[in-house]
């Protein structure tokens, strides 16, 4: 059973043969807005991207076509590194990178 921190929440119990529609507690309520920010979603990748920064020639393919918004830039808007926090090590990046080497893709460690 998962842990019930959120105010309201309420754990699941089988109804009694009884119960009517109105004793069942509701289910699929999300009690509050959110989004994967919130939450550290790399920890499960098999591979990661290194970034190399003397080699990147900053055409910032790797930030437009990564689906995780993990490639880091700085306030001009070259490439500085990569969150892995977020980042899944799908590979789009290396696939997409024009630059021999300026990202590439390593086994992950555990």
């Amino acid at each position: 059973m998962s842990d019930c921190r959120d105010e309201g929440c309420q754990r699941w119990q089988t109804p009694a043969p009884d119960a009517t529609w109105r004793d069942v507690p509701r289910g699929g309520v999300i009690p509050r807005g959110g989004n994967a920010a919130e939450y550290q979603t790399g920890d499960w990748r098999s591979a990661r991207p290194i970034h190399d920064a003397d080699l990147c020639i900053q055409c910032r393919l790797c930030w437009v076509y990564c689906p995780d918004s993990s490639i880091l830039t700085n306030e001009e808007g070259e490439v500085i590194g990569i969150d892995y926090d977020h980042c899944k090590g799908c590979g789009i990046c290396a696939a997409e990178c024009p630059k021999e080497g300026a990202m590439t893709m390593i086994a992950e460690e555990f």
